[in-house]
């Protein structure tokens, strides 16, 4: 866990040595880091409260933040190439035209490079690039930093703050006023457990990766609002079942909603509209 290894200090990434004892299987010979001996589960929950603490006060200061500004944030998490700035280019494009009035920015997390923040202002969006180094996900600080460098806040609400005009925006439904999108490092294990200020999470699994991803990495789905399967064109070339898919990542969270998409193709991108804009109550209510 990212908490407990210490990865989420980029300077030390990489350097730290796994000093708990391993708990093994005598019967296939495999090993065991999650719960081991002497690491109590409430061990654990206090270095994780340890970690995470100060993290969590910058989140709620972002949360302020962005509802003071009208701002929903969603902050999307996924494997390496499931499809998530593919996803983000077209959103926007499909936005532009399905509401051209409605303010919306991204915050792009990557270890390196500028590549997907240039992808998303070529599809007609402010973007801002994280760069994270040896960091293997985005936290509540960087979120803050970037969104202070971004335009969106003045958009949303050239007066500033929402306190005293929060019924002055009117739109046709009670969508949000305004949209950022949190494109996270590529990784289905720490993002889960780092609250960035988002009004929610949505994890994004292509049909290339496997049905028992859920399974495989409980945290994330168990964190997850929504999840998005994309790449649903494939679906006649590989190996995926979406109802197996679908009935695991309720195991972990029965609450969980659940969209079916392609992001290249379109299919399936209306409903993905009506979630983010609040239009579609039964999907956002499941129970």
């Amino acid at each position: 866990m990212c908490v407990v290894c210490g990865c989420n200090n980029a300077e030390d990434h990489g350097a730290h040595e796994h000093a708990a004892p391993v708990a093994l299987d005598p019967s296939s010979g495999d090993l065991h880091y999650g719960a081991v001996p002497g690491l109590s589960q409430a061990r654990t929950v206090k270095l994780e409260a340890d970690v995470l603490g100060a993290n969590q006060r910058l989140a709620d200061r972002n949360r302020a933040h962005f509802t003071a500004h009208g701002v929903t944030a969603y902050n999307l998490m996924s494997s390496p190439g499931a499809g998530k700035t593919t996803l983000l280019c077209a959103t926007i494009e499909a936005l532009r035209r399905r509401a051209p009035e409605l303010p919306l920015a991204v915050i792009e997390g990557d270890q390196q490079t500028r590549l997907d923040a240039e992808r998303i202002r070529a599809a007609g969006a402010p973007a801002i690039q994280v760069n994270t180094g040896r960091g293997c996900h985005l936290d509540a600080q960087m979120v803050g930093d970037a969104f202070a460098r971004l335009d969106l806040h003045a958009q949303a609400h050239p007066h500033g703050h929402r306190h005293e005009h929060a019924h002055e925006h009117t739109r046709e439904h009670h969508g949000p006023e305004a949209l950022l999108f949190i494109e996270n490092v590529g990784n289905l294990v720490c993002p889960a457990l780092w609250d960035l200020g988002e009004a929610a999470k949505v994890v994004i699994l292509s049909v290339t990766e496997g049905d028992d991803k859920p399974l495989k990495y409980p945290d994330m789905f168990a964190a997850a609002t929504l999840m998005v399967i994309n790449k649903i064109d494939l679906l006649p070339y590989v190996n995926f079942d979406v109802a197996k898919c679908i009935e695991y990542a309720r195991r972990v969270n029965p609450r969980i909603a659940v969209l079916q998409l392609s992001a290249t193709r379109g299919e399936g991108m209306q409903t993905w509209l009506d979630w983010l804009l609040r239009e579609d109550a039964a999907l956002q209510e499941r129970p």
